[in-house]
């Protein structure tokens, strides 16, 4: 017998919130272009009341459930995150540099052998 997760298919309910939530948006930036003679703080308040309208029908659908319980284990995880001290990040800076030099004058050097042994060579011309 398999433990194969079983999941569920958001219902057409969520399907309906997530719709509203983009006419309630639509609404709000609509209300404030429509509202251009008014006073700045009155479209401001339609635009917001608009979107917050959009986010409160969007938290009530599991997808907004679903994100909501994303984001708080993606805080979750980076609190374990173990930053490097200040020295550490720089010696590692330095190596990446040193590195980046290297290939670098590995590319020239490479790019310089090549170009003699097609050109002078292979080909015959001298520049």
């Amino acid at each position: 017998m398999s433990n194969n997760p079983v999941q569920t298919v958001s219902t057409s309910n969520d399907k309906y919130k997530v719709i509203l939530a983009v006419v309630a948006a639509i609404a709000g930036v609509a209300a404030f272009y429509i509202l251009a003679g008014q006073a700045t703080w009155i479209r401001a308040i339609a635009l917001v009341v608009g979107l917050l309208v959009a986010v409160g029908f969007v938290a009530t659908s599991e997808m907004g459930r679903d994100f909501v319980s994303f984001a708080k284990e993606a805080v979750r995880e980076t609190k374990k995150v173990v930053w490097p001290t200040r020295k550490e990040a720089g010696q590692i800076t330095a190596v990446v540099f040193g590195f980046v030099l290297v290939m670098a004058l590995f590319l020239w050097g490479t790019d310089q052998l090549i170009g003699f042994l097609l050109y002078d060579v292979i080909l015959g011309w001298k520049k």
